[in-house]
């Protein structure tokens, strides 16, 4: 399906024309002080998530043109395309329709497959969940990539409310580094004959997993476990290589369920685990509503399109060439490292749809660490720094500490969640507002040296602002609002895609490396160098030496 990239619509010219003449001129100070309505204006109810754009580098006319962009690229027909199962992985030849995992029972292609797999995976995790029953205390998920970054991090974060969603009466442990120190860190404490292994490979063939499949399972053997096949289970297509292995329960997927995108399906095993197969309907039924919001809403009221919008003005016009994710709160401590996949493995590409190299950027460095960590690490950068980084703050309104929380501990915590709340506004004010050297003067400085005069001391302590941020609000870290935010996300990524003319569902990038580990590692063995580039030689000799 052949649609215009977006530096071949006409509009592109006028974008970067609108840029130079005023675009990169646009103070946030100075629009806020114009336009008492700004926050009205440019903040959005989306399902769960409540936006704040205001606090971005953009006008009504820069806005107005990136709406036609969209249009011109044919956005709308290339969502409709995913929505309906058309092939939009071109490279590969298959749908896209992680959309389709959680719509409801009789929507959506292959809506009698998907059910039939989704309700059989919730009853064997039903099972599980009975610990009186099922005697499995722990249960120890192993995959990489997509088939870790999603489950954990969902897991995670919901674990944060501790019963709320969770059932603590049993742990979940999350392996996916090759790296034995991972798996070995796990196993203490475990005892075989209650621990569950769930090997999650989509091909039953990933380098990783199977390597700390079979050094979980012959750790098992060796512990005097004997039923490989009542404690360990697979979420993969290929049934038979886990049959070969010694598994017999396996729940299998489709070739159109990416795996960056896979947590809605079977690979969520651990998920529906950990929260139950309510909480997990109800996961689905938040990214469902962001579905729908994404797929019905016009481009102007729709919001994985506008912050689709902006990574492109931001990226192709601005030059920001990196983002941050700070979510003030613990549980969603994972989330940045899932969104680096998402957004990065999708978007990460050089070549168009037809091959041709792309004459701009596409995706940008996604990076980031919890509220308020991060503002004891690298936030000096985003105040002060020369690189303009946009920011995005994600916080919760309503905290959930579980059940055990009471009394005075509960009082205190609610004044820390307060406390949290105040600084993800502060920072976002603080990078909008900046503070003049003529500000800075009528203040005095902490801590300062006394050598140092009042002009100097003043440049240390300016900020320039004007820093471009967004925030999103979510009312509690429900299952429902963590699907609906996690959809948003993967949305986003999809409408930024699109725009860029990009396949944003394959992964090419990732297959020279696996390739060339294939090829090298027997010469570990060996000691082989012939054929190899002097760097690669000298550091295999350096790890051979005695």
């Amino acid at each position: 399906m052949a649609h215009a990239r977006c530096d071949q619509s006409p509009v592109w010219a006028e974008l970067r024309a609108h840029f130079e003449r005023s675009g990169q001129a646009l103070d946030l100070r100075e629009a806020f002080a114009a336009d008492v309505a700004r926050f009205e204006s440019w903040s959005l109810q989306a399902p769960e998530v409540f936006a704040d754009l205001s606090k971005n580098l953009i006008d009504g006319t820069t806005l107005a043109l990136l709406l036609q962009l969209a249009r011109d690229c044919g956005v709308e027909a290339q969502r409709e395309a995913m929505f309906s199962g058309a092939i939009v992985n071109s490279t590969e030849g298959r749908a896209v329709l992680h959309t389709a995992l959680r719509a409801p029972a009789g929507e959506g292609p292959f809506s009698d497959e998907v059910q039939e797999a989704l309700d059989r995976m919730l009853a064997f995790a039903e099972g599980v969940r009975d610990a009186a029953a099922s005697g499995i205390r722990d249960i120890v998920h192993i995959g990489i990539g997509g088939s870790d970054l999603g489950p954990a991090m969902v897991v995670g974060a919901l674990q944060s409310a501790s019963d709320t969603y969770c059932q603590p009466a049993q742990r979940l442990h999350f392996v996916s580094n090759v790296d034995g120190h991972d798996l070995a860190s796990v196993l203490p404490g475990l005892d075989p004959h209650k621990t569950l292994f769930v090997i999650a490979s989509k091909t039953f063939t990933t380098q990783e997993t199977l390597a700390n499949a079979l050094a979980a399972r012959a750790w098992f053997l060796q512990q005097g476990g004997q039923d490989i096949a009542r404690h360990f289970v697979a979420t993969s297509s290929n049934v038979q290589a886990a049959a070969q292995f010694g598994i017999s329960t396996t729940f299998g997927f489709w070739d159109w369920v990416g795996g960056r995108y896979s947590l809605w399906s079977v690979i969520g095993l651990p998920i529906a685990i950990a929260i139950g197969a309510r909480n997990f309907r109800a996961l689905l039924a938040g990214a469902h509503a962001m579905d729908q919001h994404f797929r019905e809403q016009p481009l102007a009221r729709n919001l994985p399109v506008l912050l689709g919008l902006l990574d492109v003005w931001y990226r192709n016009f601005h030059g920001f060439s990196s983002r941050c994710i700070a979510p003030y709160h613990q549980g969603l401590k994972r989330l940045p490292a899932y969104l680096q996949q998402l957004e990065m493995e999708s978007n990460g590409k050089g070549v168009d749809g037809e091959g041709q190299a792309l004459p701009y950027g596409s995706s940008p460095v996604i990076w980031g660490e919890p509220g308020t960590n991060g503002q004891h690490a690298f936030f000096q950068m985003l105040h002060q720094g020369t690189d303009v980084i946009p920011v995005e703050f994600i916080a919760v309104r309503q905290p959930e500490h579980g059940s055990h929380v009471t009394g005075e501990l509960a009082d205190l915590l609610h004044q820390q969640h307060r406390m949290l709340l105040a600084n993800c506004l502060a920072q976002s004010q603080a990078l909008m507002q900046g503070k003049t050297v003529e500000q800075a003067l009528q203040e005095k400085a902490p801590a300062a040296a006394s050598h140092l005069g009042a002009l100097t001391l003043a440049r240390h302590r300016s900020f320039p602002g004007n820093r471009p941020s967004t925030t999103l609000l979510l009312e509690r870290l429900t299952p429902r609002a963590l699907g609906a935010l996690i959809a948003l996300y993967e949305h986003r990524v999809f409408v930024s895609g699109a725009l860029w003319g990009i396949n944003s569902f394959d992964q090419w990038g990732v297959e020279l490396g696996k390739a060339l580990c294939k090829a090298l590692l027997p010469r570990l063995d060996s000691g082989d160098t012939a054929g190899l580039d002097g760097s690669t030689a000298g550091l295999m000799n350096w790890l051979r030496r005695s």
